[in-house]
């Protein structure tokens, strides 16, 4: 991508009403505009991180035996009365509306009730279980307070997955599975030394469930920690009882902020059995399904990324989910000779199968290093009339201070060795 044809801008200034660290750098490196409180776009910068987020998790959920589909987010009123929760007072962040002829739909704050009665529909038998179902759907919630940028909004995507099993350790299998799956996705995205499994409340069909909160400054939520063992305690749960009957010492538990990225709950059959969900077993005896839910926000896990990875001169995204690897900078100013090794470079990159943003705006070097500096791209190339002379590029990663002059020859090689490690 050339940043003549961007159309998207940054700004200096951070905007007054974003507390938020992430907000304020991905508002102004340019990766989201506000439409309102609680609802972001994505633009061109945003969207390509938003996606490799997606990508990363899509790639975990199939290998894990997971099936892709696309649910509705208009939802009629029926499933939701028979499990309870259409009731404004059991679920509090509705937001509803009205066909032409009157009937009652609500915007999906979430899909268990949607899914189960799309399953009976194609399970009827064991032969028909385990099923693994999940999507990338938009959600919407009236959320009282919407903050902390795209971390909480009122409308975002979420990756739910669901889980049918026929018994309570087919169930459990999975379950234990979706542990280790989790753990790989938020490796994978640069999470994986700021994130931990955390025991949180179970409701009424296990004793636990499980969160995975990213320690940071600007999460919600109080876990308790023992970081030797990599497992936290929600406060919400946090008592002596709890911490002994983990097997956990009182005194080695750290005190955290954190932001939940993901989490990962056992339903039992309390949407299988007013739904209706049933298979017929192999002894001929009628069961309800044993469901699991398992969900990650792309969006928050963006913002998360944006809060942990970040110095005082902008964004310092992890290779897996930056835009572009690599940001390439000439600083031709009216210097054809110049101005035709930068376009050869980044044809050449792009050639070799690199993602590169190329500046070749008419700017000056101050606002083109600041602006890739805001951005934050891994690896910064420079071409310029003195780089030229000595038949080099400036080469410098984001996250060092420091740089160094490669033959342009050699600059393809250089960046991918740089960019494997």
């Amino acid at each position: 991508m050339r940043m003549s044809q961007l159309f998207t801008k940054t700004h200096k200034d951070a905007p007054k009403d974003e507390a938020a660290v992430s907000a304020q750098l991905l508002l102004r490196a340019g990766y989201v505009y506000k439409q309102m409180a609680g609802a972001y776009v994505m633009l061109p910068l945003g969207l390509r991180v938003f996606n490799k987020i997606i990508g990363i998790i899509r790639e975990e959920m199939d290998a894990a035996g997971g099936q892709e589909l696309t649910m509705t987010a208009l939802q009629p009123k029926e499933p939701w009365e028979a499990s309870g929760r259409w009731d404004e007072k059991v679920v509090d962040v509705w937001f509803k509306t009205r066909l032409q002829n009157g009937t009652e739909l609500g915007l999906a704050n979430t899909h268990e009730e949607a899914l189960t009665g799309l399953m009976r529909e194609y399970v009827t038998s064991y032969r028909d279980l385990p099923a693994y179902v999940y999507q990338f759907q938009t959600k919407f919630r009236n959320e009282l307070r919407a903050k902390s940028g795209i971390m909480r909004t009122r409308e975002f995507v979420m990756k739910d997955l669901y889980s049918f099993s026929r018994s309570q350790a087919e169930h459990d299998e999975f379950y234990e599975r979706m542990k280790a799956t989790y753990t790989r996705v938020f490796e994978r995205v640069g999470l994986g030394g700021h994130t931990y499994m955390t025991f949180a409340s179970g409701g009424s069909f296990s004793k636990y469930s499980h969160e995975f909160q990213t320690l940071t400054d600007a999460g919600e939520d109080i876990v308790y920690l023992d970081r030797s063992k990599k497992i936290a305690i929600n406060e919400e749960v946090y008592t002596d009882e709890v911490v002994k009957s983990l097997g956990l010492d009182k005194d080695k538990l750290e005190q955290h902020k954190a932001s939940e990225v993901g989490n990962i709950f056992t339903l039992g059959t309390k949407y299988s059995e007013p739904l209706g969900l049933t298979f017929t077993d192999e002894d001929g005896s009628v069961k309800p399904v044993i469901m699991g839910s398992y969900g990650i926000g792309p969006a928050r896990v963006m913002g998360v990324i944006a809060e942990l990875f970040h110095d005082d001169r902008g964004l310092l995204w992890p290779e897996a989910v930056a835009p572009f690897q690599v940001h390439l900078v000439s600083l031709a100013r009216d210097n054809q000779e110049a101005e035709a090794a930068a376009d050869q470079l980044y044809n050449q990159l792009s050639d070799a199968g690199l993602e590169v943003l190329y500046d070749d705006r008419d700017e000056s070097a101050g606002a083109k290093f600041a602006d890739a500096d805001l951005i934050g791209c891994p690896l910064r190339l420079t071409v310029s009339p003195r780089t030229l002379k000595e038949e080099a590029v400036e080469f410098k990663l984001r996250s060092q201070t420091d740089h160094e002059l490669v033959p342009l020859a050699k600059v393809a090689n250089a960046v991918a060795a740089k960019l494997a490690r």
